[in-house]
């Protein structure tokens, strides 16, 4: 037997296994040879038994040897082609850095990222104290499988927040927990398959609700959107029964939906017999006045109401929820009893969460960011004004998280978004959240402009810094 060298970073079972998969798979042991005795392979190598068993039982676990009683350990067939020595070893600091990023991170000098709120402001000690008194508390119980529809407790909390600040009527029953929108976005659309498999959805929107449903098999119609929201008429029109909306703060446009047609669309909704899905993205922050009620609480029987936690808190904390009508409620569990799904939301955050709120702090907390968010608005749309003049219509109704710049430019918008990246500055077009992109105006781009997440202080320079790289463009 030829010897090898033993690399002294990787474990012993696993050099042993890979070269005997080489010898194997390249033919140079051919099958039915005979792999030498465990004994005698430590013996060679000058290593104890114990790493030379792990790799042979791992080598006959994938099917490259098999152990034959009173002959040892043969080597197996292997169907041609197989080169495992093709494939390239690269050590853990190179697979990252060739890594392919779905979200690159980049640091800019002026970030008006959408989604970067200002996390500085997450209440952490508190999080931290009740998260260590819960853990002392319950410890290993949190370990095992919880409520699929998620915990009791938080799903009554967030019941008796929603009626309190958002005006939804519904019970703790009706309220399903998941870790992130996708996954009960995914869940609503298996319940509502067997009633509609053809949806209706704002045109403009943010894609995860007509994506998500289209990959799952339905058709998806995009309406346009008239100064109240979705087009009544376009909607008629459409055929479909079901229908996403965001009617207290659209995104991107920033439209809030009027109580006319709020009506309208549960009268419809009432007609079809279908269900209106509202997506409350970032309901709780008006800055002037009290926000709008939701719609569901003007007609919780044909309202599927969505929303989470990661604007009021972090994206990481990973609670979202469903409240979903009491005829959808037995869907749900019949899809569970199909499926045997589980809760996807750590048990621990939701068990902390539900003190959080239950303690009063999650008020406290908002009032704060909506306190500093408003300062941070009135910033922004001050500094886009000054600087931009004429140049670009500001689009905002004194909510959410950002402002819309309209611009003329003929230019592709690509151009408007590289000069701004060049200068150090972060904005998104609009571009990805039109489904039929010929209702999108010519010779005009939206550009988004976050403002939660930046320092109140480099608004203005970077509004400044934005229209000085769009100058030879606008």
């Amino acid at each position: 037997m030829e010897p090898w060298m033993l690399d002294p970073d990787t474990p012993i079972y696993i050099q042993i296994s890979d070269h005997f998969k080489n010898e194997i798979g390249s033919g140079r042991l051919s099958s039915g040879s005979r792999l030498p005795s465990v004994r005698h392979l430590a013996e060679h190598l000058g290593v104890s038994m114990t790493p030379v068993e792990w790799a042979y039982r791992q080598l006959v676990a994938e099917g490259f040897i098999e152990s034959r009683p009173r002959v040892g350990y043969l080597a197996s067939e292997i169907p041609q082609p197989y080169n495992a020595s093709a494939l390239p070893k690269i050590s853990r600091e190179e697979e990252a850095a060739h890594a392919s990023r779905i979200r690159p991170e980049r640091e800019y000098l002026y970030d008006f990222h959408l989604s970067r709120n200002d996390f500085s402001l997450f209440p952490l000690h508190t999080w931290r104290h009740l998260e260590t008194r819960i853990l002392k508390q319950e410890g290993e119980r949190l370990l095992f499988y919880g409520d699929p529809q998620g915990e009791w407790g938080l799903r009554c909390e967030v019941a008796a927040y929603l009626k309190q600040y958002r005006g939804v009527v519904c019970g703790p029953e009706q309220v399903v927990i998941g870790s992130e929108q996708f996954l009960l976005m995914s869940c609503l659309a298996h319940i509502l398959k067997p009633i509609e498999q053809h949806i209706a959805a704002e045109n403009p929107v943010y894609p995860l609700l007509p994506g998500t449903f289209r990959e799952l098999g339905f058709d998806v119609s995009p309406i346009p959107l008239d100064k109240d929201g979705i087009s009544m008429s376009s909607l008629e029109a459409s055929g479909a029964r079901l229908v996403g909306v965001s009617p207290s703060h659209h995104f991107p446009s920033t439209l809030m939906m009027p109580i006319r047609s709020r009506m309208e669309l549960l009268a419809w909704a009432e007609r079809k017999g279908g269900y209106i899905i509202e997506d409350d993205y970032s309901g709780e922050f008006r800055y002037f006045g009290r926000p709008i009620p939701s719609l569901q609480g003007l007609g919780p029987e044909r309202v599927v109401y969505i929303g989470g936690f990661s604007q009021t808190l972090a994206p990481a904390v990973c609670v979202h929820y469903l409240v979903l009508p009491l005829p959808l409620i037995e869907r749900y569990k019949e899809l569970y009893r199909r499926v045997l799904f589980e809760q996807s939301s750590s048990r621990l955050h939701q068990r902390t969460l539900e003190k959080f709120i239950a303690e009063g702090h999650l008020t406290k907390h908002i009032r704060k960011l909506r306190r500093i968010y408003k300062a941070k608005y009135e910033a922004i749309v001050q500094a886009a004004g000054q600087h931009f003049g004429d140049k670009a219509e500001i689009v905002g109704e004194g909510a959410g998280f950002h402002i819309l710049l309209r611009v003329r430019c003929a230019q592709p918008v690509s151009r408007l978004i590289a000069a701004a990246e060049q200068a150090g500055v972060h904005v998104a077009s609009t571009a990805y959240t039109w489904l039929d992109p010929s209702e999108k105006p010519e010779g005009i781009h939206e550009i988004i402009a976050g403002f939660a997440g930046i320092p109140l202080e480099l608004i203005d320079p970077g509004m400044k810094a934005l229209r000085e790289a769009w100058d030879p463009l606008i």
